[in-house]
């Protein structure tokens, strides 16, 4: 097992010390070359998800600004496990902790693996999830777009200003009865493994009384990784809702041990996972 680490905001550990960066770990593909069957499979995978994806974001973003993207979030849910099926031919699960209410608004605090990320946990529960995104980034075409129609949290460029703004949008959220769905580790996995988390997610949590839900998801690692466009069928993706963890109140010197205790949630399962796939491998 990977050992946990708490790294405050701006704090970087070397590559080799960080678990989703170091090579060599079970599970990591990234020297795996695809022959030509795996890259047609892949073409295939992209054709597919875009067939679904870009009438249904493009038709989906008219809503937002019509009759508001809370209005059609069961069809957003729809859209998420239906772009997961076009896109990677793969399986989908979710496994929610019975404390997890529907009635209550958390932080869904999620390990980052691919492009991927939102939909494949976004429909594990009716909760209205909301994203938060760098500002610079709704310029992009399409998704961009998409993001910022669905009122997206945005985070702005200049990074003394980026905890009060994500802050004001979550406070925001939660007083119109909907959660957050956050990324704490700042960017995407190269090895599969849970890196280093990030403490403005967490401190916002604190102070406006929210539970955070540790929240796993394993298999779409193997459908896609950072740093290639291959999409691998044929996997199967499962969601992991963890017991929700209560940051009302939390001192800022008992602040890291309750992060600790959110990325360790997630690290058994991810960990858990990619040994187990390994070891099948060389069986």
């Amino acid at each position: 097992m990977t050992e946990t680490r708490h790294v405050p905001t701006g704090v970087q550990i070397p590559d080799e010390e960080n678990p989703a960066k170091a090579k060599g770990q079970p599970g990591d593909w990234r020297d795996e070359k695809l022959g030509v069957k795996e890259k047609l499979l892949a073409a295939a995978c992209w054709a597919t998800g875009s067939a679904w994806l870009v009438p249904s974001t493009t038709l989906m973003t008219l809503a937002h600004y019509t009759v508001g993207s809370q209005a059609i979030d069961p069809f957003s849910r729809f859209f998420c496990r239906t772009l997961v099926a076009t896109a990677t031919w793969s399986k989908w699960e979710a496994h929610v902790h019975p404390e997890i209410r529907e009635d209550e608004q958390y932080v869904f605090a999620q390990n980052h693996i691919n492009h991927f990320d939102f939909v494949s946990m976004y429909p594990a529960t009716k909760h209205f999830k909301q994203g938060i995104e760098l500002e610079s980034h709704f310029k992009y075409p399409v998704y961009g777009w998409f993001m910022k129609s669905r009122g997206t949290i945005p985070v702005p460029a200049d990074r003394d200003k980026r905890l009060l703004a994500v802050e004001d949008g979550m406070r925001k959220e939660v007083e119109a009865g909907r959660s957050v769905l956050a990324f704490p580790e700042g960017t995407r996995t190269l090895s599969g493994r849970v890196g280093p988390f990030r403490s403005g997610i967490f401190v916002a949590a604190r102070n406006l009384g929210l539970k955070v839900i540790p929240t796993a998801v394993t298999g779409m690692y193997d459908a896609m990784r950072k740093g290639s466009l291959a999409i691998r069928p044929f996997q199967k993706i499962e969601v992991w809702l963890e017991k929700p963890v209560d940051f009302a109140g939390v001192s800022d010197a008992d602040l890291p041990a309750k992060i600790d205790e959110v990325r360790d949630a997630i690290v058994t399962r991810v960990d858990d996972y990619l040994d187990r796939q390994a070891a099948q491998k060389t069986r």
